[in-house]
């Protein structure tokens, strides 16, 4: 969404109300209403060709009435009305519209495709329809028909329910929580969800995002902008219809058992999104991220006057994933020698009935003191001897004071379960989120602990793949590619074993026999190698052979595979008669006594296109229900992350006589799988069940897989990934001005190790001139947000040596609407004056070109002459910073195509 759209939906300085009549309940002049109420300081018109005024405001007939163009239009008109309305605003200068009219149909037509299609004939952004409207309370606008205003705040919330909207707000309304901004999407015809998502990343008024959500428009930019915001601050999502049945009837287990709210699931935890379930924990959650800052840590210490109450608290803890403070020896020492013997001696902390203001607070000082517990919670229960209120008015103050001098290093949240509105108020000063009851508390400082730990997920630095792993995507697409032209779906079991082949996926040899006769010539050749036989149906109509019995195991003989061939031939003739049976499938039978079955595989979802499931796996393996997914591409932390997510997990740690199954060996399938999904997205389900695993490593025993027609070039990663996977096609070669080569490729994720040798052979002053001031320690966060980038938004390019050490670096971060990209190049001190900069910023220009950005910007210092006169005879136009004299902003715009400078015409001044 562009800046104009965005300045024009929540700062505009002139609205108009489209649509309106006197009657009380008209949709128009309820939104007059509000937006005078509200206090915007701005013009407000409304336009309404059939009245002359509406509550004392003089109408304009048409929007060529008014005196000048408003920024902003709330379009109230029926639908067969919008469109000529949209047009008509876009052709007179209005930026920005919010279509609360309902009704306007879909598809080819339809009064909203015909909206749509005039707001972007005129590059005007609109809101809805179908909506409740836009509020920005700071800016005292209240373009919508809510029946109460929001107040200012540092929460923004996006939502496609406008019921959903009303009830935060009066819920808002009453423990004096208030919005950056609040915009009700409707249908989401033109402005959607991840363009929001980047505002308000981007907006320093706002602290947390909550989202509530039913569905999904784009993907890929949702991931994008959910990555970037939850980078930046708490996202907390509500996502209905989590008990929705899938799109379709799924053909094989992996599709089976990837449900549609499993995937959004998936999605929202690969973006660091606080998922909650309901609108009770989203008011929790947005109370708790409204007033606290993130913690560190999981250890919860409970102060308390009750015991029972106490002990509860820590039961809901541990059930919710928490765990209960282990007091030291130091902190029960001090808390012995402030409070009475009666006290509990553990955590929770029992100050028992008659605890009053000072010994709570004598407690409390404690806690805070306290290095093991990384939060307190307070809870006060209604006793006949002390004051409640008081309580709370003793302990605010001391947070309050504790706050203001910044001294305040841990979250603490209160539970009264008495007079705790009045606990309240006092709390909220010092920012401390009261709750009424244990299970809110409880779970308030577990959203503060689940946001910490997605945000160190998503720093964490994988280890790279082993060197030997060297995928062979060409063997795998010719395999699919014939089978494609004989117009099969499912590919047959030795182009199966072809494709795990070529991605080095451990399995058994296969054979395909045509008949009974053709199964026992077979067999006589593998029985000379192997013990004994497995015997399997082979039919596309049968996706679960054992229902049919269609699976023999133990065949150790010619005559044995023979006559367990004909019977199940006539087996499957007589209970599946309409099925296409294409043959007999012979494997050597694979004794592995102590190995797990697992399942792991690929499904194809209707939103968000391939996901990655892990589970236990065998023939109950939908029974079981016991498997997790994961957005592609993956890395190994991302990997080990999916296993742990089921219970399967545990069995792959050694217990009784079993010694741990291989987990590397299991995380390094799904990577290959990740990657497989990635190189052919002809690929739509592959099923490996059973995969087993023990201490030597996996083997898939049996596998499907499901092929369909796609237009992507095969030198493309599979573009209906949400995420962006590694762009392998940016790799390449550069050529220096000696006439020595290079590689350059996008950076990886693993690559921190590689940065942070580079970072160390770099030069003070380079680094000055680069970052505008001394840099003199690269932290972990400052690396990982390096390597751990969005191939969607940017270009990190890497120079490297034949040891895949790094030369240098050059990165272009376009915006959300991917029209500008902001460039940077560092090269190795060392290497200065041999071209290298040059060709860096020549390969940025071309894939910049090739992305579809527009402009490439950039900020130099004024002393950095070399890389001015580089950007001179590259064509770059150069200008002072407006404000700051010691920076020059360059600009290049780019044409479709932007053609390499040849070598002759290179100056000295390269870098």
């Amino acid at each position: 969404m562009s800046n104009a759209g965005l300045d024009a939906l929540f700062r505009p300085r002139s609205v108009a109300v489209v649509g309106a009549s006197p009657r009380e309940r008209s949709l128009g002049r309820v939104v007059a209403r509000n937006l005078r109420a509200g206090g915007f300081a701005g013009r407000i018109d409304i336009v309404s060709p059939k009245y002359a005024d509406i509550d004392g405001i003089a109408t304009a007939a048409s929007l060529a009435d008014l005196p000048e163009p408003p920024d902003l239009i709330v379009v109230t008109v029926p639908p067969g009305h919008v469109p000529a309305v949209i047009d008509q605003a876009g052709a007179a200068g209005v930026r920005a519209a919010v279509v609360i009219t309902a009704g306007l149909g879909q598809g080819e037509g339809s009064p909203r495709e015909a909206a749509v299609a005039a707001a972007r004939r005129h590059g005007l952004r609109m809101v809805g329809p179908n909506c409740l409207g836009v509020l920005s309370p700071h800016a005292g606008l209240n373009a919508s028909f809510a029946a109460s205003p929001a107040k200012p705040g540092d929460l923004a919330l996006l939502a496609q329910s406008g019921a959903i909207i009303t009830a935060t707000v009066e819920w808002a309304n009453a423990r004096d929580i208030g919005f950056s901004g609040i915009v009700s999407l409707g249908d989401m015809a033109d402005v959607e969800i991840g363009e929001l998502l980047d505002h308000f990343a981007t907006d320093p008024g706002t602290r947390a995002i909550l989202l509530y959500m039913e569905t999904l428009r784009d993907p890929r930019r949702f991931m994008s902008a959910a990555r970037a915001a939850a980078r930046a601050k708490p996202v907390i999502v509500v996502k209905a219809g989590r008990h929705e049945a899938g799109a379709r009837a799924a053909a094989s287990h992996t599709g089976a058992l990837a449900g549609r709210d499993a995937v959004f699931d998936a999605a929202f935890a690969r973006a660091g999104l606080l998922r909650v379930h309901d609108l009770e924990e989203l008011f929790a959650a947005a109370n708790t991220l409204a007033r606290l800052r993130p913690t560190a840590g999981q250890r919860l210490a409970i102060l308390t006057n009750g015991g029972g109450v106490g002990i509860l608290a820590v039961d809901r803890l541990i059930d919710l994933g928490g765990e209960a403070a282990e007091l030291s020896a130091q902190t029960l020492a001090r808390l012995d020698a402030a409070l009475p013997p009666t006290w509990s001696r553990g955590n929770p902390i029992d100050l028992v009935g008659d605890a009053d203001d000072a010994r709570y607070l004598a407690a409390l000082r404690v806690l805070l003191d306290a290095p093991e517990c990384d939060g307190v919670l307070i809870v006060h229960v209604p006793t006949a001897l002390v004051d409640p209120v008081e309580i709370a008015d003793t302990l605010a103050a001391e947070l309050t004071a504790r706050h203001r001098a910044g001294t305040l290093a841990k979250p603490v949240l209160a539970c009264w379960l008495s007079r705790e509105a009045e606990a309240r108020q006092r709390f909220a000063a010092a920012d401390v989120p009261c709750y009424r009851t244990l299970t809110g508390a409880v779970r308030g400082f577990m959203h503060l602990v689940r946001y910490t730990q997605a945000q160190a997920q998503l720093l964490e630095t994988p280890p790279s793949l082993p060197a030997d792993f060297t995928p062979a995507p060409e063997r795998a697409r010719a395999a699919v590619r014939a089978a494609l032209a004989r117009g099969e779906r499912w590919l047959d079991p030795l182009a199966v074993a072809k494709l795990l082949a070529a991605y080095a996926i451990p399995a058994p040899p296969v054979a395909l026999a045509k008949d009974a006769d053709d199964a026992a010539r077979l067999a006589a050749s593998m029985l000379r190698t192997h013990d004994a036989l497995a015997l399997k149906i082979h039919s596309r109509d049968i996706p679960h052979k054992s229902d049919v019995g269609g699976v023999v195991l133990g065949l150790d003989s010619i005559e044995a595979v023979h006559t367990a061939a004909e019977a199940m031939l006539a087996r499957v003739a007589r209970e599946k008669p309409d099925a296409r049976v294409d043959g007999l499938l012979l494997q050597p039978m694979v004794s592995r006594p102590r190995a797990r079955e697992l399942i792991a595989g690929l499904a194809d979802d209707p939103i968000f296109g391939p996901v990655v499931l892990f589970g236990a796996g065998g023939i109950a393996v939908e029974v079981m229900d016991d498997t997790a997914l994961a957005l592609p591409p993956l890395h190994l932390n991302l990997a080990h992350g999916l296993i742990r997510r089921t219970r399967v997990s545990r069995l792959l740690d050694g217990f009784r006589d079993r010694p741990a199954a291989d987990r590397d060996a299991v995380a390094l399938t799904l990577v290959k799988l990740a990657q497989l999904s990635a190189d052919l997205p002809e690929l739509r389900e592959l099923d490996i069940n059973p995969l087993l695993a023990d201490e030597h490593g996996v083997l898939a025993l049996d596998a499907r897989a499901l092929i369909a027609p796609s237009d992507a070039p095969e030198a493309v990663t599979n573009p209906r990934f949400a995420i962006k996977p590694y762009p392998k096609e940016l790799e390449g070669r550069l050529t220096l001005r000696d006439g020595e080569q290079v590689g350059v490729r996008p950076v990886r994720p693993e690559d921190e190790d590689r940065l942070r040798r580079f970072f160390a052979q770099m030069d003070e002053h380079d680094l000055h001139q680069r970052y505008f001031a001394a840099v003199r320690h690269q932290s972990h966060g400052f690396i990982a947000r390096l390597t751990q980038v969005d191939y969607a938004r940017v270009i990190l390019l890497l120079a490297v040596d034949a040891d895949d050490e790094v030369l240098g670096l050059a990165h272009i971060h376009a915006d959300p609407d991917g029209e500008v990209g902001e460039y940077a190049i560092l090269v190795r001190s060392d290497l200065k004056g041999r071209g290298l900069g040059w060709a860096l910023m020549q390969r940025l220009i071309e894939h910049a070109a090739q992305a579809g950005l527009r402009r490439i910007t950039g900020q130099v210092l004024r002393e950095n002459a070399t890389m001015l006169a580089m950007c001179r005879e590259l064509g770059f136009n150069l200008a002072p910073e407006p404000d700051d004299e010691r920076i020059v902003r360059v600009e290049l715009p780019i044409a479709a195509s932007h053609p390499p400078r040849s070598a002759a015409t290179r100056s000295s001044a390269e870098g």
